[in-house]
């Protein structure tokens, strides 16, 4: 008797571990502005063919089923599920949620752009609208010292009464950027992504033109995280994990008796 039934249910161990890695990232990013759910492919590994189907079994007959016999589990990759998460209205103008596909520009350190649905944005000491962590929005809006009446249109004009003047005056445009394959984006963490060859080259527009999401202001997107949903994974998961770990402890009695009984 040999040890491949363990060895199965050693990657199966594995393949569920990692998936309950994924499921516990969801959850502890129930709360996160614009963060999108992953969930987890599997996928079989290598078969190995005993008998072919279709290979002669005597000089005048063939196989009709073939002995195949396969050695586990890996994850495949993480799917990002791009669902639009709920809008909650916070107030203030500075704020934005992007309702529909694309994404938000902003220049990471070392001149790259990285690529949010996090819209909670704020004013620098410089007048520049920046993300949380300082970086600046693409294109660079500059709001001068004293505006007052803040706004943001639908397409992303951004506009505000200056001191010396009446009436608004526009100061810029938020542009969204669009993917081929949105879930290619790599994350990098603090809510980016960052472009990648499965990815494509952005397409960068007007917001709510050409299949761009319209820009909310005054608004940020919730996580689209299901926690019922999640606990049901996850103790689907833990089921999983179960299972394969009482088919190493059969596997292993059944060596025992070997050893003790032939």
């Amino acid at each position: 008797m040999t040890t491949a039934a363990m060895h199965i249910a050693r990657t199966g161990l594995d393949a569920q571990n990692e998936r309950m890695r994924v499921i516990s990232n969801n959850l502890a990013n129930v709360n996160t502005t614009g963060f999108k759910r992953d969930r987890a492919a599997f996928e079989t590994l290598a078969y190995q063919t005993i008998t072919a189907s279709g290979q002669p079994s005597t000089a005048e007959t063939k196989y009709a089923t073939g002995l195949n016999l396969g050695t586990g589990v890996r994850i495949q990759g993480t799917a990002r599920i791009e669902t639009q998460g709920s809008l909650q209205s916070t107030g203030n103008s500075l704020d934005m949620a992007l309702d529909g596909d694309g994404y938000f520009q902003v220049q990471m350190p070392g001149g790259q752009n990285g690529y949010t649905r996090a819209g909670n944005f704020a004013r620098s000491p410089e007048g520049l609208l920046v993300t949380a962590e300082g970086y600046q929005v693409q294109p660079g809006i500059s709001i001068p010292e004293g505006a007052t009446s803040i706004s943001v249109g639908a397409d992303g004009t951004v506009s505000a009464v200056v001191p010396g003047q009446s009436q608004p005056a526009e100061l810029g445009q938020i542009q969204v950027a669009t993917f081929t394959n949105p879930a290619g984006l790599t994350p990098i963490g603090d809510n980016y992504l960052i472009e990648t060859a499965g990815s494509g080259a952005p397409n960068v527009g007007v917001a709510g033109v050409d299949g761009r999401g319209r820009i909310r202001s005054g608004m940020l997107e919730g996580s689209n995280v299901n926690v019922v949903e999640e606990l049901v994974d996850m103790i689907e998961t833990q089921r999983a994990y179960e299972v394969n770990s009482k088919m190493i402890s059969a596997t292993d009695q059944m060596l025992q008796y070997v050893n003790q009984n032939l």
